[in-house]
């Protein structure tokens, strides 16, 4: 029976829970594909072809050997199928034939992980091809190997990083490489979105020039999970055009694959009453601790590193209690980790003396392990691609295997345990990046111009007239000196150095510990605040310690070792002002804009929870405010809009409409958000609220100033009275889907937010507008994640009932990063079905009135209050009627 075995672990994992209160929402079976074969291509170097039969390929298959025969035949080609289809021997295989056979050859391999790379280098290694001289060039490589690389190695496996840094940056410490540099490799390209993509995008421009500076035209191959217009997406990526390999033909194993939403927890409520759901994290270990016990072997894909060793921790803590030796199986990996702890657990992974690992996405594209029995994904991933290639290291073998998704107290995971085919049937995003962001731009032009010099008719590479005006600002900072021939650098320093590829503004954080000296680990300055402040719980392969002291300026964060009962969640703040506004439409009492926006955050204190959820108190804390200057979509309704009577553009809400205590009776489930105040609190310096916990009040309307992503610099953004915002700030919260939409029993197309009535307005009293817009503004940028390609870490928002620079009531949604990173942009476009989901989401939540799951943030700053669920809903509907009717002229009108 297809998925049988699959189903066995399920039934292991759900073993005592009475049938009615079973937390599986939803059980698919995906049935095993055989595979496609081809025979070895003629021109392929027979001692390769000998190697790879000796490894175990007899025939490869059929997307392989089309991919290697493009490349071979000197076109720039992708290869986006599905996880553990053999991607690896589509381009070792040119690559290794040419090395064989051409002792003057050589080859780069990038990848965004050094697990990845480790992993690549390994297998090539193992091959043992007669000529093939392949070395690692990363942050691990001892300098005393350094140079035997450049001298040697004819096949060097590096990083965007590295590349950046040590290779770059040198270049002409690698000449002889260069000039004989046939292919580059760039593996799981996928992953290169965001600010971190549109860096590696110019990067990779950077590799081409400075490759044909030497003579040489390198072929590009690139690897894929399965992506939407992955031959689009790699032109973008590597600035040539790519041809597309995507029939997967490689087999399949059976897997099952449930959708878990943990209960609600009787004995506990969370802030201001609301209902808490068991965590994801503390399920995931039960669920882990079941696996371990039938002897499967599992990952669990965990959001955070803190909830990685979490998990971990209470796997170890459960099976200590069945059978002590069973507590050694489990490990948490993640990133941050020493070298030689990332190599022995990697190590130990491989050699199955390890069970159970909980993990972040560091080993998503990590390790190969074979054989893998089950998979657990403690929250949605953030995209398609990531669930799906995430879920498919399980049953690499060709074995039947079990996924469990398992939902976070967060309105995207709720949505989509309760809509699966929005996660199970929808195809798969693109990535989104943007390399003419002025903030990716400058820096990565700074490093060209210093790495050659910068001529004319090289500026279309670098974007055209986005480049041109980003030299003329670099030229009148004195950095660079415009010639006729071009642009030159004029520093004697190099700028590579301070140049952060992966967003986050400088060199990292390092996690010491006071009295012995000994450094943990490091962290991202820009998470910095949010991860390691004072009195934050930091964690380190199970040992938890507990930080004293943040110094910014030297970089360091000290921490001393103790186990409490406890975990912390940071509280920011966030104001908000409107810079520029580039696209505008106004449909009936509603405009939606597009622009740019100053944000500044400050993170002002800390909860302390237990495990459970349950709140102990809140600890304020004096941190520095920091600068963002990004992109945001934002949008206004009317006051006429907000207070009169109508149908709300969509229907009732499932189990009745709202009442007047601001509360809906609803049936369903959603997910998680941000905060406000009827009364007129608003977040900022001054005195304690206690609400949001030291934080000051104003006269003027409720303000939750809460960051979006990492803010990077110093600068000025007028204060915003009357804003709720949320942060993103914790690769720990929540993503959103676009499938058809019920509500109220009626079901349209996606977008349509309802039944299609006639339009009208909120009808709610103007002490129930912060509340709501408050309501709708989390629960938005819970969901956005299902329409961008984005994580939730990466966006932020501010809702105000009036804003100076709108003059209405207005909601905004802005990127996490400098410059933005496209994220605000795909929000515009999708406006309609985006507010339709996010709509969906509250109204099928079952709390009465408001949760983690629909419309509360664990980041807001104002304490999630006040929040109106019911509001939030008529204001939605009422938005939705209006863009329905009147948004046909922009592309908003919906179905």
């Amino acid at each position: 029976m297809v998925g049988e075995r699959g189903r066995r672990l399920l039934d292991r994992v759900t073993a005592g829970i009475p049938a009615h209160e079973s937390p599986v929402t939803h059980v698919s079976r995906l049935p095993e594909r055989a595979a496609r074969h081809e025979p070895w291509p003629e021109w392929a170097e027979p001692s390769a072809v000998a190697a790879f039969r000796a490894a175990g390929v007899e025939k490869p298959w059929r997307h392989q050997v089309e991919a290697a025969s493009l490349a071979h035949a000197g076109t720039h080609v992708v290869v986006s199928t599905g996880t553990a289809s053999g991607k690896s021997l589509a381009y070792q295989l040119p690559v290794l034939s040419a090395l064989a056979t051409d002792a003057r050859a050589t080859a780069l391999y990038l990848s965004p992980t050094k697990a990845l790379g480790a992993d690549q280098l390994r297998a090539v290694s193992s091959l043992d091809v007669a000529g093939v001289r392949a070395a690692a060039f990363d942050g691990d490589t001892p300098m005393t190997e350094r140079d035997w690389v450049r001298a040697h190695a004819n096949w060097v496996f590096s990083n965007p990083d590295m590349l950046h840094r040590g290779i770059l940056s040198a270049h002409s410490r690698w000449t002889q490489f260069f000039r004989r540099l046939r292919y580059v490799v760039v593996d799981e390209c996928h992953s290169y979105r965001g600010v971190f993509g549109s860096h590696v995008a110019l990067l990779l421009r950077r590799l081409r020039r400075v490759a044909e500076h030497y003579g040489a035209s390198p072929v590009f191959v690139l690897a894929s999970a399965t992506t939407a217009s992955p031959a689009s997406f790699a032109t973008r990526l590597t600035g040539v055009e790519c041809t597309a390999v995507t029939d997967d033909a490689s087999p399949r194993g059976a897997r099952t694959v449930a959708l878990w939403e943990p209960p609600l927890l009787d004995e506990l409520t969370g802030e201001n009453g609301a209902p808490v759901r068991r965590p994801a994290g503390v399920e995931t270990a039960r669920i882990l601790t079941e696996l371990v016990v039938e002897g499967a072997r599992s990952l669990a894909f965990v959001r955070s590193r803190r909830g990685a060793e979490l998990t971990a921790l209470g796997a170890r803590r459960l099976l200590s209690e069945v059978d002590p030796r069973l507590a050694d199986t489990v490990a948490a990996y993640r990133s941050g980790y020493l070298p030689e702890e990332r190599r022995a657990l990697e190590q130990a992974l491989l050699s199955g003396r390890l069970l159970g690992v909980a993990t972040t996405n560091a080993l998503e594209l990590g390790v190969d392990i074979a054989g893998l029995d089950a998979v657990v994904l403690a929250g949605y991933p953030g995209t398609l691609a990531s669930f799906w290639q995430q879920s498919g290291r399980a049953g690499r073998s060709g074995d039947e295997a079990l996924v469990v998704f398992v939902a976070r107290d967060d309105p995207l995971d709720t949505y989509l345990v309760h809509h699966p085919a929005a996660l199970l049937e929808r195809p798969v995003e693109t990535a989104v990046l943007d390399p003419t962001n002025p903030y990716v731009l400058g820096p990565q032009l700074a490093c060209a111009v210093a790495e050659l010099p910068l001529t004319e008719p090289e500026l279309e590479t670098f974007g055209g007239e986005a480049a041109r005006a980003v030299l003329a600002d670099l030229a009148e900072e004195k950095l660079l000196r415009r010639r006729s021939s071009g642009w030159y650098w004029t520093s004697r320093d190099r700028p590579h150095g301070e140049v952060g590829i992966r967003g986050s503004g400088g060199d990292q954080i390092a996690v010491v510990e006071a009295d012995s000296g000994r450094m943990l680990g490091t962290v991202d300055p820009g998470s910095a605040c949010y991860s390691v402040h004072p009195g934050a719980v930091y964690l380190h392969q199970g040992s938890s310690y507990v930080v004293d002291e943040l110094d910014l300026e030297t970089g360091l964060a000290l921490v001393h070792a103790e186990d409490p009962d406890w975990t912390t969640s940071p509280r920011e703040i966030v104001d908000i002002s409107v810079l520029s506004t580039e696209e505008q439409c106004r449909h009936g009492g509603v405009t939606v804009c597009l622009g740019e926006v100053a944000v500044m955050s400050q993170v002002v204190g800390y909860l302390r929870r237990r495990p459970s959820g349950e709140v102990l108190d809140h600890t304020p804390l004096d941190l520095p405010e920091q600068s963002l200057h990004t992109r945001a979509v934002w949008y206004t309704v009317s006051g006429e809009l907000l207070e009169s009577p109508g149908g709300g553009g969509g229907g009732e809400t499932a189990a009745g409409s709202p009442g007047a205590d601001g509360t809906t009776p609803a049936a369903g489930h959603s997910g998680g958000t941000d905060a406000l105040s009827a009364s007129g609190q608003t977040t900022g310096a001054g005195s304690a609220s206690p609400a949001a916990g030291g934080i000051g009040s104003t006269a003027a309307g409720a303000v939750d100033r809460h960051a979006a992503g990492k803010p990077v610099g110093t600068g000025g953004a007028s204060s915003v009275v009357g804003v709720t915002g949320e942060v993103s700030g914790d690769p720990a919260d929540g993503r959103g889907p676009g499938a058809g939409v019920e509500i109220g029993g009626a079901v349209g197309p996606a977008g349509t937010g309802g039944a299609g009535r006639a339009p009208g307005g909120a009808g709610l009293i103007p002490a129930r507008v912060p509340g709501a817009l408050h309501a709708a503004e989390h629960a938005a940028i819970g969901l956005l994640p299902l329409f961008a390609t984005c994580d939730r870490w990466d966006i932020g928002g501010v809702s105000t009932a009036w804003h100076e620079d709108t003059g209405e009531a207005t909601v905004f949604v802005h990127d996490g990063h400098p410059g933005g990173a496209g994220f605000a942009d795909r929000g515009y476009a999708a406006i309609v079905p985006w507010l339709a989901a996010t709509r969906e989401a509250i109204v099928s939540c079952e709390c009465p009135t408001g949760c983690p799951s629909c419309v509360q943030s664990p980041k807001c700053g104002n304490g999630n209050d006040p929040l109106d669920k019911a509001g939030a809903v008529a204001v939605l509907g009422a938005v939705l009627g209006a863009l329905r009717q009147h948004g046909e002229q922009c592309g908003h009108g919906g179905a």
